[in-house]
């Protein structure tokens, strides 16, 4: 069960954003993964609970920052219900989209899992729906996804698999590359891993 710790920074100026205390853990129905966010000063900000099935569809996501709450799960295409800071209106939604994205490291692993590329294959269009903080409104953006190489790398534990994915932008032209070993980020943009307690679980 992989423990550790993300932090966040601005991709243009390098500001600090804050981090992400997480643990994830792969099982017989699926994976899991739940996780505690700070604000740049250390104070809690939100919080992060995403479970997948075995194909890597979201079975259910539960998203809290600045007193907003969003609860979601992967039903006729995506379905949520968005709380508003004094709980008295609850908003519900649905998209033809095949899963959710959002600030935390949790939702690339998550599209990979879904995907499940191969490496040099061609490139697979997704659509997601984007939760992203502070006010968690929901966003339909559509990505281009490509397993460009997968290296093994030796480790105490034995051989250890990263995949390189290139990832597109398809409305605004971006594109960046992502580093997955495992259920960890090695490395993407704004995010970076900056303690592990224990190694990467691996997907069957």
């Amino acid at each position: 069960m992989p423990r550790g710790r993300y932090s966040f920074h601005d991709t243009h100026d390098h500001t600090p954003l804050g981090a992400e205390h997480f643990h994830c853990a792969t099982g017989p129905s699926g994976w899991r993964y739940t996780a505690q966010t700070t604000a740049p000063g250390g104070d809690h900000a939100g919080s992060v609970d995403l479970t997948l099935d075995q194909l890597g569809r979201p079975i259910r996501l539960e998203l809290h920052a600045s007193a907003w709450q969003v609860r979601a799960a992967a039903l006729d295409g995506v379905t949520w219900v968005r709380t508003d800071p004094t709980g008295e209106h609850a908003q519900e939604g649905n998209a033809a989209a095949h899963a959710f994205t959002g600030a935390s490291p949790a939702f690339l692993i998550a599209t990979a899992r879904l995907l499940r590329l191969e490496p040099g294959g061609p490139a697979t269009r997704v659509r997601l729906v984007s939760f992203r903080p502070p006010v968690l409104a929901p966003l339909s953006v559509d990505q281009s996804w490509s397993l460009i190489t997968r290296t093994a790398h030796s480790t105490d534990s034995g051989s250890l698999p990263v995949d390189n994915y290139r990832v597109d932008d398809l409305a605004t032209g971006d594109r960046y590359d992502i580093h997955i070993a495992g259920d960890v980020v090695l490395a993407a943009p704004g995010i970076e891993l900056e303690d592990l307690e224990t190694p990467p679980s691996t997907f069957t």
